[in-house]
């Protein structure tokens, strides 16, 4: 237990197998086994082992709600609240489960039931930041600002550093449109942690003040690495779509598989879009900012490489190297696109194609692009051509797209497909 609690799996897992190898069948080992496959996102075999613990001692909660744990994962949520209630009804005041049971009602909408169950958890466990952090969602979706605020205060005494949850709750104020609360929230975090690069970014998106040309790389690389372990459950709930428009764009102009391409997946996250253009590569190569991103898309094996690079930096090592690349939903990170748009026609062979999302700006904006209040570029159609043309792109597709949904609401973006021109700006 305390490797695991350190982080030392090989060191648990070569105990736990010990364990089991004189006492087969030992619950607790079978259990603690399962979480340690969980992590290194052996979900199947995590179910298995989690599973076969539960029947080993059937009167344990902890199984349930692990189990439940790894369905989240796997955004099997029904499954999830299945086994959240049988830990509950093995021990009713099992507070992970009751918080974790909150958080799936709280994201269905199920406002009402989430918040009585983080009160139940914070009545049991006064101290716990989670639940204070949970109930301060909840209170805010259901339009009780203040109280949420109140809520949220108390999380960020008990657990002021931990990055995602605390930024959970000015987003959630952005969200509502109430940009002035948000700000302020971050200019508190920001007296406290002046060198945060995602205090920095979200509050000169919040706040209206000077925006830089992108997002910076801790900002990038310190947001996407709290955001991993909950990516793909999140953006399933959201309808998230860029992954599958990219892929069939791409397709499209590679001629739908008739031949075999080097392919490199730019910003590829837990790698969503690497299941869906397998197919056309011969060669598939991932790069990220995030380490922990990348160690999920390791998971999924489809890649052939994975570089912990920006992505600008990553096409300019790599001169005339890829047949085909795809960018979903990362040039959203940037306001500039030229340099991105140039390093990409460089990388790319005399025919090529370049596919990508990018958020979109309406056809009126006096801008080329703008920094939104939750911390995303949008961009002008216009301007988006021109820079591909600029850089020797020909832009072949550049139509408006439903990205994903927040709040309820859609999300518009361009599905844009280029090609480079075999007299290019970059040759």
């Amino acid at each position: 237990m305390n490797w695991l609690r350190a982080k030392e799996l090989e060191k648990a897992q070569s105990i736990l197998a010990s364990i089991l190898e004189r006492w087969p069948g030992q619950g607790d080992a079978l259990h603690f086994l399962g979480v340690i496959n969980h992590r290194r996102g052996h979900s199947d075999a995590a179910l298995g082992l989690i599973h076969q613990a539960i029947c080993a001692m059937p009167g344990e909660p902890a199984p349930w709600n692990n189990l439940g744990n790894v369905l989240v994962e796997l955004q099997r949520f029904d499954e999830a609240t299945e086994a959240y209630e049988k830990c509950l009804a093995l021990q009713p005041n099992f507070a992970d489960a009751l918080n974790n049971l909150a958080t799936i009602h709280r994201r269905r909408g199920l406002l009402e039931q989430s918040e009585a169950l983080c009160r139940r958890v914070l009545a049991l466990q006064p101290e716990l930041a989670q639940a204070w952090y949970n109930l301060s969602l909840t209170l805010l979706e259901q339009g009780r600002v203040e109280d949420g605020l109140m809520a949220n205060s108390r999380a960020i005494v008990l657990w002021p550093r931990h990055l995602q949850a605390r930024n959970a709750v000015p987003r959630a104020l952005v969200h509502l449109g109430r940009l002035d609360e948000a700000a302020r929230l971050y200019r508190e975090w920001l007296a406290a942690d002046p060198d945060n690069p995602v205090i920095h970014h979200h509050l000169a998106a919040c706040s209206g003040g000077a925006a830089p040309e992108r997002a910076s790389d801790g900002y990038v690389e310190r947001t996407f690495d709290a955001f991993a372990a909950t990516f793909d459950a999140n953006l399933a709930a959201l309808g998230y779509r860029a992954p599958q428009l990219v892929a069939d764009l791409v397709q499209q102009l590679a001629g739908n598989g008739t031949k075999r391409l080097v392919v490199a997946d730019l910003g590829c996250g837990t790698g969503l879009c690497g299941p869906l253009i397998r197919g056309i590569a011969e060669q598939l190569h991932g790069c990220d900012l995030s380490a922990g991103m990348l160690e999920k898309a390791e998971r999924r094996h489809v890649y052939d490489t994975l570089h912990h690079r920006e992505l600008v930096a990553y096409l300019l090592e790599h001169a005339t190297t890829f047949d085909a690349l795809v960018c979903a939903d990362t040039l959203c990170y940037f306001g500039e696109l030229a340099q991105a748009t140039a390093a990409a026609a460089g990388a790319l062979r005399a025919g090529g194609s370049f596919v990508f999302t990018v958020e979109a700006l309406p056809e009126d904006a006096s801008e080329d692009y703008h920094l939104q209040p939750h911390g995303r570029y949008a961009h002008r159609r216009d301007y988006v051509a021109t820079v591909l043309e600029e850089s020797g792109l020909r832009p072949v597709t550049l139509r408006q797209e439903v990205l994903r949904f927040e709040a309820g609401r859609p999300v518009n973006g361009w599905l844009v497909g280029a090609v480079r021109q075999s007299s290019s700006a970059a040759d």
